[in-house]
């Protein structure tokens, strides 16, 4: 599996022949767009910086839309969406996503802004080997709330996102400070079930593609 970041909530999650787009932003955001050709799109609240289902529709591809809850299997890929609630500019509704592929769990919570999860919820989540959050405030979790909840999880690795370009600027900061790690960020996560041995809710950071 390999994970790069777009900026903002933008993920591209490549494994074999398959690619996923979480979040893409669209060409009416104020932030940057990039395109590229995804099998599966995953949008978790309606609103410009994040439904750009248009911009990973590239060559050959065209691809499966996901936008809300409920239950889905796509060429192999198992995905449940559960609703939950945003409060990021006029956006209130937001679905937090699990997908299962190659023998992994990721949790991608989107733009959430409720710091403690319904018991069902979390009992529907199952066991997560890498969990996306966002922490920068303004509509999302802030980085105390954000790690609070992450490590309340238990994933193997925490992935933060919505900062930077989107959110509070000194977000990043804030939430390594409450994580006690100062990780060096990387291009891009190349990960393989056994890379996940031993890892207890350890933070990754990706620089985003867009800088």
């Amino acid at each position: 599996m390999i994970i790069t970041y777009m900026g903002a909530e933008f993920f591209k999650v490549q494994f074999g022949d398959i690619t996923l787009a979480f979040n893409p932003i669209s060409k009416d955001s104020s932030l940057k767009p990039l395109r590229f050709g995804a099998d599966v799109v995953l949008v978790s609240a309606y609103h410009q910086d994040f439904n750009g289902i248009d911009q990973v529709a590239h060559g050959d591809k065209t691809p499966f839309n996901i936008s809300g809850p409920g239950e889905y299997e796509v060429k192999g890929v198992f995905i449940k969406g559960l609703p939950s609630q945003s409060g990021y500019d006029g956006a209130n509704m937001n679905t937090i996503y699990t997908v299962s592929l190659e023998n992994m769990n990721i949790c991608f919570l989107g733009a959430l802004n409720v710091a403690e999860l319904p018991a069902a919820t979390v009992e529907a989540l199952d066991e997560i080997d890498i969990l996306f959050v966002p922490i920068g405030g303004e509509g999302v979790l802030e980085p105390a709330k954000a790690y609070k909840l992450a490590v309340s999880l238990e994933p193997k690795l925490i992935i933060p996102m919505h900062y930077g370009d989107i959110g509070s600027k000194d977000a990043l900061k804030a939430f390594l400070k409450e994580a006690g790690e100062n990780p060096s960020p990387v291009a891009k996560l190349t990960l393989k079930k056994k890379d996940l041995e031993g890892k207890e809710a350890d933070v990754v950071v990706l620089e985003s593609s867009r800088e």
